[in-house]
Formats: C-alpha cells, structure tokens, sequence
C-alpha cells in the first residue's frame, strides 16, 4: 500500500511523529512524509492512503505550516472523492475548549471535499501519561487494518 503522510507543525512535534510513523510504515509499504508547508492540493493526484498529522496553536488554530496548505485546499476544492484518509491529532486537553481542533479542522475540510476517513480520529493528550507515538501506534495499527478491509 502506498501511504503518504502529510504533517502540520509549530514546534516539531508532529514532524518528528510524522516521521516516526514512517520509519515504522517503510518496511511493509510504500510510505513518504509531506511537509503542509509548501504542499499543494496535488498531493493527493495519488492514488495513496493520506495520513494527517497535525499539532493545533494558539485557540485552537492550525500550526503555521499547515495553513497555507489548509487555505489552498478550501480555496481549490477539489474533489477528494475516492480519497482514503486518516488524522491524528496532537494537542493539550489543559486547553479544553479547543482541544485538538487542528486535527478536526482537517478532519472536516476533507470529509467536505468527499474523502472518506477510514478509523476515528487519532488524538493525543500532551497533559497524559502516555507519549504521542505509543498513542499513535496504536492508532496506526487501527488505520491499516481498517484500510485494508476497504
């Protein structure tokens, strides 16, 4: 399976699980890691499962590297129907009202476009126990089974 993750970052936390994620992904599959900054809609001319990670800022705002690719996409809205997608979102719940908004943000902007997200949002908790990438392992052990029952 061809799997491209895109990752969206203030502090360089998304990009490194981006690439944790990939490094795990590399023996089995075809895999690359997309900086949002300075990607465009075409990324996904691919036929590839989209892997969204991204960080949230501020109130609840995307991380600068991903707006222009956000901004771009709402701005083009291409249709994304047949794309299969998944996100996992980082995020603090100290800040509750707004807790992980840049992965929903994405989340929603895709689904709008008609990709269809093949498991639940992935979310970690940087106020938890748990480290993101054993949050996100298991969540990415969740996304390929369900990407390949579909």
């Amino acid at each position: 399976m061809t799997i491209v993750i895109l990752y969206g970052t203030e502090t360089g936390n998304a990009e490194m699980l981006a690439e944790d994620l990939a490094a795990r992904l590399s023996a089995e599959h075809a895999v690359s890691t997309v900086n949002m900054d300075g990607a465009d809609p075409s990324v996904f001319d691919t036929d590839a499962l989209f892997l969204i990670v991204t960080s949230t800022y501020g109130d609840g705002e995307l991380p600068a590297s991903a707006k222009p690719f956000h901004a771009a996409l709402a701005a083009a809205r291409p249709s994304l129907s047949g794309k299969r997608f998944a996100v996992f979102g980082l995020g603090d719940s100290q800040y509750a009202e707004t807790f992980n908004f840049g992965g929903r943000t994405f989340q929603e902007l895709l689904e709008s476009l008609g990709a269809r997200a093949v498991a639940p949002r992935g979310l970690h908790d940087a106020s938890g126990k748990e480290l993101a990438e054993d949050v996100a392992g298991r969540w990415l052990d969740e996304v390929l089974v369900a990407a390949e029952s579909v």
